[in-house]
């Protein structure tokens, strides 16, 4: 198959090493892109929650195939968040074509963008990391749960339901929270004369233009692959939310997984429907077979197009 050929992709907020994380989602994501250069904009690895006993193999399949995708020439940057802030001892690292830093700046198309994760806004992880760090374990606590509710909604022919999403849309803080988060971004963004800033760490993916009287910018946030599964892609001087449920092909599974399916998976991967490849020959045959009756028709009568 194919790849889908873009200048950027950038991808926040995978929380390696915990139970929330769609690995394998994320691995067949990044099977359908070939990007110039990917961004992973903090939170990548939970070192906060880090433990030994759960680390799965597909968890460890997503850093093979970022490295592997910058050992095939693929710019990549990691910028640290608060979940992954132990890495900050190594920014401004480059190993190859794999960079370090906790904030990055680049120039697309003649337009400045401000690349961070965006803890730096965070107060409650400025003044009180403890109880960050305990929210953190809650938030995983509650998608645990929450892959059991959805389990459970599954087997009754239900929608999945987002337990996280309800209370951060009910709960007047935390609406407050993020709205104060986008605007201080934008505003700082405006100030320094950026074009774009692009943030993650609040799981909420948007693209908005913010405007005050010093200017405008476009404020972008890559959301996450715990509830959103979303990825912010830039190519041909246009941004975009990327979302896995819904923008996906079909057919960019794992590799292993892509080489055991067989025609007629495939074509119903990409259709969404069962489809029977002798039934789909037969058509096609028939078609043809029908344009060269025409064909031998008009050769005939001496009326033939060529």
């Amino acid at each position: 198959m194919k790849k889908r050929k873009i200048e950027l992709a950038v991808i926040s907020d995978v929380h390696l090493g915990t139970y929330g994380c769609h690995a394998e989602e994320l691995i067949t994501y990044l099977n359908s892109i070939q990007p110039k250069k990917l961004i992973l904009n903090g939170d990548i690895i939970d070192i906060w929650q880090f433990s030994k006993r759960y680390f799965p193999p597909s968890h460890l399949k997503v850093l093979r195939k970022i490295i592997g995708m910058a050992s095939k020439g693929v710019e990549v940057y990691y910028i640290t968040g608060n979940h992954d802030e132990m890495l900050r001892k190594f920014s401004n690292t480059s190993m190859g074509n794999f960079k370090v830093m906790d904030k990055l700046v680049l120039n697309l198309d003649g337009k400045k963008a401000w690349i961070f994760h965006g803890d730096v806004f965070d107060v409650s992880i400025q003044n009180a990391k403890w109880l960050a760090k305990l929210g953190g374990y809650g938030y995983d606590l509650l998608i645990l749960i929450n892959s059991f509710l959805n389990w459970c909604l599954a087997k009754m022919g239900r929608e999945k339901y987002s337990l996280s999403k309800k209370i951060k849309n009910s709960v007047k803080g935390a609406v407050k929270y993020i709205n104060n988060f986008e605007k201080t971004a934008a505003e700082l963004a405006i100030e320094n004369e950026y074009d774009y800033v692009v943030c993650g760490h609040i799981h909420q993916p948007k693209k908005e233009v913010y405007e005050n009287k010093y200017g405008s910018c476009t404020y972008l946030n890559s959301g996450d692959w715990v509830e959103n599964l979303t990825a912010l892609e830039y190519s041909f001087k246009r941004w975009k939310i990327y979302h896995y449920n819904h923008d996906r092909l079909s057919p960019f599974f794992m590799d292993e997984d892509l080489k055991e399916m067989d025609m007629n998976d495939l074509i119903a991967s990409i259709t969404d429907k069962e489809v029977n490849i002798e039934d789909v020959a037969e058509d096609h045959f028939s078609e043809t077979e029908e344009e060269n009756i025409e064909n031998d028709y008009l050769d005939d009568k001496g009326l033939s197009q060529d």
